[in-house]
């Protein structure tokens, strides 16, 4: 029995923790192969194409779904589920957010493991500090605290930039926000931008219009979600805009940023060796807009009380069966060992091999049921644990939520954007030509991909 994934050792080391144990209890051979993240799609869909059937299971992205069901790649577990031959998955206790990830159309076929999603994460030592207090107050008018707008967010940034933060006599910055092209910049874009364009009277539209595939990425919501990050840029390094992730994150945990909006793995890095920054580390869901761009109604609506939306933004890397899988029993054995509860409340708790939080078994009474020594004994401190677990908790229960693109070409229309964020973000391009060019960018990918099948595609993403 074969798995792909990504070429990351500690992604894939559940995957060879779990070998012995898999192999005594099915008589199956697990290998596991590894491809570079950029590889990892067309290394895939090469072999199902094919039909050779090479590989019987992908850790896949949850935006690959749409394209690998509309192409009748995989193989639905609903029938596995329920089999008292394999391990329990009580689905039930994934959150209703990330638990929407899991199916497509009427049917499940991505099994639970990383539950993504982006929070703020904040200095915490920073904001209690007597003399920052009395000098935001006086500065701004308000009192120094997590801030709960995007305004606020902007303000804490542009007042911690410039001072020196961790003690070592340089200046540091306000915010770090990696934005290098290619390396998901946009998903940040994403996370900031859904509260200015999604709220109660819209709670779906997002990407494009269901009825024609018109694309929305230009309206006055994202551009008004993009000018607050061409504005939050100017207190972040100017070397950001080269920045993949790991370099920003590296930034954070060097003590040299007050804020970032990232994944858990910033959380759990933040304790382990090398980090300037444990037990400093506060977390929060993303901050809110006081008003949104409704866009079936085309006015702003302000919001009372203020607007704040989740998000599972990233990838949500979860087991999928392939279709020509010559042993798919054994395959969603191996996957459903992994999800079950002993297994999933050590790798969140652990946090370095990228699966983070989702399951109410993974959260602190009363909000679930997990214990924070789980936490404690992998190196956790405790303020820290208790202000991440809180944030993720806030941020997967919300009701109103982002919507994800799981429809074919999905990443295709993300890196498009991604280009021009970065125009924006450098000045060559203001934040409205910048969206009004990503959006001729969608309608040329829709026309190339056929716009009725990606309007039937992109409806049953919807639920519609």
């Amino acid at each position: 029995m074969t798995v792909l994934t990504v070429d990351d050792l500690a992604i894939s080391s559940p995957l060879q923790e779990l070998k012995a144990e898999y192999e005594a209890a099915t008589g199956a051979t697990l290998e596991v192969v590894r491809r570079p993240f950029g590889e990892l799609f067309s290394t895939l869909t090469a072999d199902l194409t094919a039909g050779t059937g090479r590989y019987d299971a992908c850790i896949a992205g949850a935006w690959w779904l749409g394209e690998l069901v509309e192409g009748e790649y995989l193989r639905p577990y609903d029938a596995y589920r329920k089999d008292a031959r394999f391990p329990a998955l009580a689905l039930d206790q994934v959150l209703p957010a990330p638990r929407r990830l899991l199916a497509y159309g009427r049917h499940l076929y991505m099994v639970p493991n990383d539950h993504d999603g982006q929070v703020m994460y904040y200095r915490r030592d920073l904001l209690a500090d007597p003399a920052h207090r009395a000098a935001f107050q006086k500065a701004y008018g308000y009192a120094l605290g997590v801030p709960a707008t995007w305004e606020q967010f902007h303000d804490l940034a542009e007042y911690f930039n410039g001072k020196d933060l961790n003690g070592d006599g340089q200046p540091d910055h306000g915010v770090v926000l990696p934005l290098l092209t290619g390396a998901q910049g946009m998903f940040q874009f994403m996370s900031l931008s859904a509260s200015f364009v999604i709220g109660p009277s819209n709670p779906h539209l997002y990407w494009f219009d269901p009825r024609t595939m018109k694309p929305l990425i230009d309206s006055p919501g994202h551009v008004r979600a993009l000018a607050v990050l061409t504005e939050l840029v100017k207190s972040g390094p100017k070397e950001m805009l080269q920045w993949d992730l790991g370099k920003g994150w590296d930034h954070f945990l060097g003590g040299r940023a007050a804020l970032a909006l990232t994944w858990g793995d910033l959380g759990a890095l933040a304790q382990q060796e090398g980090s300037r920054v444990r037990g400093r580390v506060g977390s929060s869901q993303l901050p809110g807009s006081r008003e949104y761009y409704s866009i079936p109604e085309q006015r702003w609506v302000r919001a009372q009380p203020l607007n704040r939306v989740g998000n599972t933004t990233g990838g949500s890397w979860a087991g999928v069966i392939s279709r020509f899988s010559k042993a798919p029993e054994a395959t969603y054995y191996l996957l459903a060992l992994m999800a079950s509860q002993p297994k999933s409340e050590i790798y969140a708790a652990r946090g370095w091999d990228g699966i983070d939080p989702g399951r109410r078994y993974h959260f602190l009474p009363p909000r679930g049921t997990g214990r924070i020594e789980n936490y404690t004994a992998a190196g956790w401190d405790r303020a820290d644990i208790a202000d991440f677990l809180q944030a993720y908790h806030d941020n997967y229960s919300n009701p109103l939520q982002l919507p994800y693109l799981r429809i074919p070409g999905a990443y295709s229309y993300w890196l498009a954007l991604d280009l021009h964020l970065v125009e924006a973000a450098s000045g060559q391009l203001s934040p409205e030509a910048a969206l009004k060019a990503a959006a001729v960018d969608f309608e040329d990918i829709t026309i190339r991909l056929g716009r009725e099948r990606q309007r039937r595609s992109y409806r049953a993403s919807l639920g519609f």
